[in-house]
């Protein structure tokens, strides 16, 4: 799943070379300088300081030509009705995922989250990079040169990414209409599942993973977070464990306990399905408290683990209400960011 090294420390000594000689290729920018795609005229009316995970980036007017170098960046852009120059290629479903296509039909890709293309984000001629120090504080200097660059630190925290793009994308309004949106659907949620439950409510819930070799267990990330923020408990043994953990031995199977479970996995994959078939028949799966109340679900993946972005972050709300069967009359987010002019997008 990455590039050559040698290829990557190449393209790395180039680009540096050509930055330090103040040299340019044609079609490559290497200022921070905005200007508008459609008529070449440079933007100075709105200029901003954007404070981020990277420090400082100065952007001048409304950007146009915008590359997203993580999922929930690129999940983000289409929620915010942009339509990015380049994007990097999906973890599943390649090259993107299903429920962004229509939104990013003939948008160029520049590689891989992990090892975006430098070569192929320069000519493309970007006037704002997204990034996360995550994956990118490496490249830093580099991607510094070719735009004005921000980051956000997670590449799992929604809200964050979407505060961050669009401040500097010059759509706050519609960011933060996306927010108050999100907030008015947790808050109903909340109501519904606390009605319907009574004194069941709040449930335990755990978030499992399963790998061909193994299983892994969240205790934070994307899906985590939505779970924690509409009030499910955690297991006491993902207490205090960082990320979650990875079980090698279906020994383990009773740290999964909890009144709900969250199956994620890749269907396409056989090694990964039969491992799931070896665990779930194991005795010990059977005394899961989840199991023997008929409380295990196997939602999208790639919504719940991949997408990272407030459009997926609805789509995990709108399985929630279907789940525990709650109305659902609020619209969810994939409808809204279409009707909100979302380019190219239908949902």
């Amino acid at each position: 799943m990455a590039l050559q090294l040698m290829h990557r420390v190449l393209l790395r000594s180039a680009l540096a070379g050509l930055m330090l000689a103040g040299l340019t290729m044609p079609g490559i920018a290497l200022s921070a300088t905005t200007g508008d795609a459609r008529t070449g005229e440079v933007r100075t009316d709105h200029v901003r300081t954007i404070a981020n995970d990277f420090g400082e980036a100065r952007i001048e007017g409304t950007p146009q030509r915008v590359i997203t170098l993580y999922q929930g960046a690129t999940d983000t852009a289409v929620a915010l009705g942009i339509t990015p120059v380049g994007v990097v290629d999906s973890w599943l479903e390649k090259p993107m995922y299903r429920y962004l296509r229509p939104a990013l039909k003939d948008v160029e890709h520049v590689g891989l989250e992990t090892q975006p293309n430098l070569e192929k984000i320069a000519w493309l001629n970007p006037d704002l990079i997204i990034a996360t120090r995550f994956r990118h504080a490496q490249v830093k200097p580099l991607l510094d040169k070719m735009a004005p660059t921000v980051a956000q630190r997670s590449v799992f925290d929604f809200k964050g990414t979407l505060q961050l793009m669009g401040e500097a994308s010059g759509r706050e309004q519609q960011a933060t209409a996306l927010l108050q949106d999100w907030e008015h659907r947790i808050a109903d949620f909340r109501s519904k599942i606390a009605a319907k439950l009574g004194d069941e409510w709040p449930q335990k819930a755990a978030v499992v993973r399963f790998k061909s070799d193994h299983a892994r267990v969240y205790s934070t990330g994307f899906a985590g977070s939505i779970l924690d923020e509409i009030g499910f408990l955690q297991p006491k043994a993902f207490q205090d464990q960082g990320w979650g953990m990875k079980l090698t031995s279906m020994e383990n199977i009773p740290v999964m306990n909890a009144d709900v479970l969250f199956i994620l996995m890749d269907e396409s994959d056989p090694a990964i399905q039969a491992n799931y078939r070896r665990w779930s028949s194991h005795p010990l799966w059977q005394q899961l408290d989840a199991v023997q109340h008929g409380r295990v679900y196997q939602p999208d993946p790639v919504t719940w683990l991949m997408g990272g972005g407030i459009l997926a972050a609805n789509a995990v709300l709108d399985d929630l209400y279907a789940l525990y069967d709650l109305e659902n009359d609020l619209e969810n987010g994939l409808e809204k960011a279409s009707t909100r002019g979302v380019v190219g997008a239908d949902h």
